[in-house]
């Protein structure tokens, strides 16, 4: 990972005029910097952060071990949450606001975010449904059909985006991974900021800190958000990683090797990927 003295090259302007774009056709903006792994101590102590203070989470994720739906740019992702119901998402990204169909930009369960970090942006289009405790839960402890997790324009969603011959049904799961969110109003700041620890089984970390605006104020609390966080010291032009790609990858490594062991167990060869 690069050092956290690594800046990351500026926008050039014809990326300002897409992000800007993108930004007028979006329903949120959400401002995102990762810690660089040797900065993520200091900045948990700077901002007072406590882990017993955050907010249990644990994500999974579905896709083939060759990770087929994060090349089509589509994420399928339940997630049980503490004290809370559970919840599914179907995301699509990168998105162009005015090229999605009608009917899925103006469903309720869908909006359109526009996540932007130092030297770079995304768009993504999210259909989201909420579930009851338990829900995700039930369905994957008893190995049941993953479909029964998502609604019906989840599943048109999916069926519109996903590669061809690709079943909801078919994917593997990757995870789970364990989050712990915190959301508070820092002193000194004004605004709510979101702290997330995303704790991969090799226990390695990844820290985010994001804070979400309308899309009509989104530079000026860019700025804000930059000068509350260089006071502190906190490190915003170091590399970025995206914590579902992080991991997708780790998790799709998984499951190669176990069945690359099973293969060799078997004395059969495994499919290629």
């Amino acid at each position: 990972m690069a050092s956290p003295s690594t800046r990351r090259p500026a926008l050039t302007d014809d990326q300002f005029k897409e992000l800007a774009r993108l930004i007028k056709d979006s329903d949120t903006v959400e401002l995102k910097v990762t810690v660089p792994e040797s900065a993520q101590r200091f900045t948990i102590n700077k901002l007072g952060l406590d882990p017993l203070d955050a907010q249990i989470r644990q994500v999974f994720f579905f896709d083939t071990p060759d990770l087929a739906l994060d090349k089509k740019g589509v994420v399928v992702r339940a997630r049980r949450v503490q004290n809370k119901g559970d919840d599914s998402v179907v995301k699509l990204r990168p998105v162009v606001p005015s090229d999605l169909p009608g009917a899925v930009r103006k469903s309720p369960g869908f909006g359109v975010e526009v996540d932007a970090m130092p030297g770079g942006f995304v768009c993504s289009g999210t259909m989201k449904q909420l579930l009851a405790p338990g829900t995700v839960k039930g369905i994957v402890s008893n190995q049941r059909k993953i479909s029964k997790l998502f609604s019906k324009e989840q599943k048109a969603l999916f069926a519109e985006y996903a590669p061809e011959g690709v079943t909801l049904d078919d994917l593997s799961m990757l995870g789970p991974i364990f989050v712990l969110k915190l959301k508070y109003t820092p002193e000194g700041f004004g605004r709510k900021l979101v702290t997330e620890m995303w704790l991969y089984p090799d226990d390695k970390w990844l820290v985010e800190l994001s804070t979400k605006c309308a899309p009509n104020e989104a530079f000026q609390v860019a700025g804000e958000t930059r000068a509350f966080l260089a006071e502190r010291g906190v490190e915003v032009g170091g590399e970025q990683q995206a914590k579902t790609r992080t991991a997708l990858q780790f998790f799709s490594k998984r499951l190669k090797a176990a069945a690359a062991a099973a293969a060799a167990q078997d004395g059969s060869t495994p499919a290629a990927a």
